[in-house]
């Protein structure tokens, strides 16, 4: 009975993967979700980014716009591959660690990972918010001192900013970007108590509009926004 069991597991095992190939999300290479290859190209330090629209706090990528990090982000996005999003985690876990340890950000272990904002059609599109998928799988591997909040939203009728310039994206999310409802406490601080420094989370920083919007609504909401960190920019 047991040789049944394994017989029929390797069946149900060959057969999905006729249906979902497993391939290296980075390269293509097959019989591996994740290569060696791809992951000592992406095991790199962050960089600093200089957005033509500045969003008033220092910008990090993980990685250049490109390779494997650009093929992860459009399988996790387009082709549904959420077995990505612990993998991109990983690298932004480690970059945050970085840049604990540079002094770019507060070294109090009390950090709040805020995601970008989804158009919520292209979230459903996507079975999901990959961004804030991302940020959980940071925070799981930095500890229970990181949290994630996903606090931010787009109004219904913003265009997609695919195809649109430095300018357009900025006027295309004017008023757009809201907190969906108050921050926590904790996070604001009351008093002579400093609130839990945030950082802001994206997939790709372009021209930095959204960034620059998506920051302005949490200062409006009372956070402490220290960067804007990012997987890959270009």
């Amino acid at each position: 009975m047991a040789g049944d069991r394994g017989g029929a597991r390797a069946v149900l095992a060959a057969l999905a993967d006729l249906v979902v190939p497993q391939e290296c999300g980075g390269c293509g290479r097959p019989n591996t979700p994740w290569c060696d290859a791809c992951a000592h190209r992406l095991s790199d330090v962050p960089r600093q980014l200089a957005p033509r629209i500045d969003p008033g706090v220092p910008v990090w990528a993980m990685a250049r716009y490109g390779g494997p990090m650009a093929s992860a982000i459009v399988n996790l996005k387009e082709h549904r591959r959420r077995d990505l999003a612990p993998v991109l985690g990983a690298i932004l876990a480690s970059g945050l660690v970085d840049l604990a340890r540079w002094d770019e950000l507060p070294s109090s272990g009390r950090l709040v990972l805020v995601p970008a904002p989804t158009r919520l059609l292209a979230a459903r599109s996507r079975g999901g918010d990959t961004v804030t998928a991302v940020a959980r799988a940071a925070a799981e591997r930095l500890g229970a001192g990181v949290r994630v909040a996903p606090v931010l939203a787009t109004a219904a009728l913003t265009r997609d900013s695919a195809g649109l310039g430095a300018g357009a994206r900025s006027a295309n999310l004017a008023g757009a970007v809201r907190l969906r409802h108050a921050l926590p406490p904790a996070v604001l601080g009351r008093g002579a108590d400093a609130g839990v420094p945030v950082v802001l989370v994206d997939d790709v920083l372009t021209t930095g509009a959204t960034a620059a919007h998506a920051v302005a609504a949490l200062h409006r909401g009372g956070a402490q926004v220290a960067a804007v960190v990012v997987l890959s920019g270009a």
